[in-house]
């Protein structure tokens, strides 16, 4: 989840959930005020007696004193050490520097970017022209001022991101009070920098609109009963004209109302436009229909596993969660890179000739996709490490072509023009600066800018490791220390091992992993670990599919194998190795931690789910039982119970010191499962710290102060806690 998202044409991304990667939403009350009402599910276990379900009452006050209490308890242990203060302001001065690079949304001749810094705490969003762009200090017009628009308004807006028109002269601009996932929709004028009063405008509530046209919207959102899934996202697709009353806005589709979600998506390249509804019954699977002129919807022929990636061309493009047999065709194979020939199967009918891109190999995935005009764009990676490929259509065919970018790293799509040739990349690893290349379609990629190095790398090493888990597969994971250190040293473990997501190699630069770790802990004489388990997307769907709802544990076991792996190396020990994770990861440490508890000196966990036998009441939780299983199914309820941390924690056993870090804006995972689990923790006799911010969201922050706090508590616990001095 990234808050700097600015959609102008480009696919946007129907749900992104846990940590990742774009806007999932929270259950609310169908008056549309935002106020947290927890969605009710039915779920056979367990009973509502637990002695801390208060603690899910939100915002209540009860529950808002205790959270309030534990935080100050949490700050006057953390906030009171020196290393907290050298840690807050070392990791603030790299998030603020000035030669951070200003990564750009390509829209016809402009580049958009979303910048926060110490004069503009909420943030700028602005533009300039792509030549502009690529000199050292470009000349940016700002559209519109976060941190101004607060102050007239008495209320703290969090960017989420805009959806433009064409012509660039309206947008819809999404903000959230507080960071949550629930925003309101505003039709702005870039032009004049002001908000139309009479334009597209939708009030607070989990929605999703795109331009169809300049005075033409696509929208979901909350209508009311009945009108949204048990996940907590809309279910109906409406068509809004301009001047239209929102009361009057045609419905073009309704989901089943047991669905995860229906979303529009709308593309625009110079050969037109292609709105899509993406109907998805569940997080792992969706249906396509193509939106009709006049209102009218046409279901494509594609698999239920087929991700969409883009469309160019005509050219509908997705990767492939399960092998595919098309009507007529050879099968392709599952993890391939697929075109389906969306206006030729809207124009006949039939099913088209479907083409294949790219199919990785077994230890291969591809990563980020974007569709440019002139081509389309994949970052594939072998052994967790990336190429760029571009992918041609001529002649009837698709070429690949793999362009040349420095190797042993992350390389990243950050944009792609629909109008123009143009497309931006990075390249980015443990020990390399981030540095943005930009490419004309003809010439190599050519370097523009790069961020200054923030610690010493010449004296840090990056080794990729494998390690053993329980049923004999071998889990990658890459152990960065300094060169200079021998035997066991503090190391903090990182992993995820959910929804697909894989942990490439970043320059701690991403809040929602270890950030900024160079000043404030390598350089210091610390490790880090960052696991590649199963469950993530590392070498593609199978990869992910192996630790699904019954085989939940293998992740568990992964990362387990891996801190064993770090200790039977002698290079950490049970007293030296902490284990950190947020969301999903927060699952992860806090279930190690009641398993293994023998393996840690001390676990941060961020904003997790915890007790699992009740998640799908609360918050998004509904729309994960792709991956976890429905507690409501008596078998899978007696699976997850064998795991689930918070139905397995005991007071009799000596559990590492735990920090949890949650906050109350929290609309996706909520701040009820921290609450609950230290709450009880607590009251079995461990040593727990609590900590919870009043916003941010799905964390880690909605401004880079909130950032650098969140991450310097985790610093300062572990330093405390695995003897880093």
């Amino acid at each position: 989840m990234h808050q700097g998202t600015v959609r102008v044409g480009k696919l946007a991304a129907a749900v992104v959930i846990l940590g990742a990667v774009a806007g999932a939403w929270q259950a609310q009350g169908a008056d549309n005020t935002g106020a947290d009402k927890p969605m009710q599910v039915k779920t056979a276990a367990p009973a509502d007696h637990d002695p801390y379900l208060w603690l899910a009452d939100i915002h209540g006050q009860k529950a808002l004193g205790w959270a309030k209490a534990q935080t100050a308890k949490s700050d006057a242990v953390l906030k009171t050490d020196p290393e907290y203060a050298a840690d807050r302001d070392a990791i603030l001065k790299v998030l603020n520097a000035s030669d951070r690079i200003p990564e750009g949304s390509l829209h016809g001749e402009y580049v958009l970017n979303f910048w926060q810094d110490k004069d503009h705490v909420r943030g700028l969003w602005r533009r300039t022209t792509i030549a502009d762009y690529a000199t050292k200090a470009p000349h940016w017009q700002v559209l519109l001022d976060l941190d101004k628009l607060d102050k007239d308004s008495g209320q703290n807006w969090v960017w989420k991101g805009a959806d433009c028109t064409k012509a660039f002269d309206r947008c819809l601009v999404r903000l959230s009070p507080g960071g949550g996932d629930a925003h309101v929709i505003r039709e702005f004028d870039p032009k004049t920098g002001e908000f139309l009063k009479d334009g597209f405008d939708l009030p607070l509530a989990k929605s999703n609109a795109v331009y169809l046209n300049d005075d033409t919207v696509l929208f979901a959102t909350d209508f009311g009963p009945g009108s949204m899934t048990p996940s907590s996202y809309p279910r109906i697709v409406k068509l809004w004209h301009r001047g239209e009353k929102l009361a009057d806005a045609k419905t073009v589709f309704e989901g089943q109302p047991d669905d995860m979600v229906a979303d529009p998506v709308v593309t625009h390249d110079p050969y037109g436009h292609i709105a899509l509804i993406v109907r998805s019954p569940s997080f792992f699977t969706a249906e396509y229909y193509l939106v009709r002129d006049d209102g009218s919807t046409l279901k494509l022929p594609l698999p239920l596993g087929a991700q969409l990636q883009g469309v160019t061309g005509g050219q509908l493009i997705a990767t492939l969660r399960n092998a595919w047999t098309p009507d007529g065709q050879k099968t392709i194979p599952q993890g391939s890179l697929i075109s389906f020939p969306v206006l030729d199967y809207a124009r006949t009918g039939k099913m088209p000739k479907v083409a294949t891109l790219y199919t990785p190999g077994p230890r291969a995935m591809i990563g980020s996709v974007s569709a440019g005009r002139d081509a389309v764009y994949a970052s594939i990676y072998e052994d967790v490490t990336g190429a760029i490929h571009a992918f041609r259509f001529s002649d009837g065919a698709w070429h690949d072509t793999k362009l040349a970018l420095p190797a042993g790293g992350s390389t990243d799509l950050v944009s792609t023009n629909d109008f123009g040739p143009e497309a931006y990349f990075t390249y980015q690893s443990f020990l390399t600066p981030p540095t943005l290349y930009a490419y004309d379609g003809k010439n190599e990629p050519k370097a523009i800018k790069a961020q200054a190095a923030t610690f010493d790398a010449s004296k840090i090493s990056v080794a990729q490791r494998w390690a053993t888990s329980k049923d004999g597969t071998r889990i990658p994971y890459f152990l960065i220390r300094p060169k200079a250190a021998k035997g066991a040293i503090p190391t903090i473990l990182y992993g995820y091992g959910g929804f697909e997501l894989s942990l490439t190699p970043w320059y701690w630069n991403d809040g929602h992993r270890p950030l900024d770790a160079g000043p404030v802990w390598l350089e210091k004489g610390g490790a880090i670990a960052v696991a590649n388990i199963r469950g993530g997307g590392e070498f593609g769907p199978k990869w992910h599919q192996a630790a699904l709802k019954y085989h939940r544990q293998r992740a568990y076991d992964d990362f387990e194998a891996v801190a064993a792996d770090i200790e039977k190396d002698g290079l950490s020990t049970p007293k030296m190795l902490g284990i950190v994770g947020a969301s999903n990861g927060g699952l992860l440490v806090s279930t190690v931690m009641v398993e293994r508890p023998d393996l840690l000196a001390a676990v941060v966990c961020q904003r997790p789910l915890i007790d699992m036998l009740r998640y799908t009441r609360y918050g998004a939780g509904a729309s994960w039982v792709g991956e976890y299983g429905d507690p409501a199914d008596p078998k899978m309820a007696a699976y997850i119970r064998t795991y689930s941390p918070y139905e397995n924690v005991k007071a009799d056993v000596k559990y590492p010191p735990i920090l949890f870090i949650t906050e109350t804006s929290d609309d996706r995972v909520t701040p009820i499962w921290a609450r609950m689990m230290a709450a009880k923790m607590e009251a079995q006799g461990h040593d727990v710290l609590f900590n919870e911010a009043s916003e941010g969201g799905h964390g880690p922050g909605s401004t880079h102060a909130e950032e650098a706090n969140y991450w310097a508590l985790s610093y300062t616990f572990f330093k405390r806690k695995l003897g880093l001095k």
